[in-house]
C-alpha cells in the first residue's frame, strides 16, 4: 500500500496538523486558503494524493497533499 506524503516526502496520518504552503483558491468558492494556514485534524482518503479537512471558513475541503507540510 501507498502511504500518504507531504510536500516534503514526510508521512501523514490521521489527525495529523499541516501548513498550507501556498495560498490556494478554492474552488466553487470566493474564498482562499492563505499561505502559511495551518489545519488541524486531517483525514487520508483512498488517494494518496489528497486529504481531507476543514477550516475555519469552510467545511469538508479536499487538498493535494503537494500543497501542504506535516507541522
Amino acid at each position: 500500500m501507498d502511504e500518504t506524503k507531504d510536500c516534503n516526502g514526510n508521512i501523514l496520518n490521521d489527525g495529523d496538523s499541516v501548513n498550507v504552503i501556498k495560498s490556494l483558491k478554492v474552488k466553487g468558492s470566493s474564498s482562499t486558503i492563505k499561505k502559511g494556514t495551518t489545519v488541524k485534524n486531517i483525514r487520508l482518503t483512498s488517494n494518496v494524493e489528497e486529504i481531507e479537512c476543514r477550516t475555519k471558513e469552510i467545511k469538508n475541503l479536499v487538498l493535494k497533499t503537494c500543497f501542504v507540510k506535516k507541522v
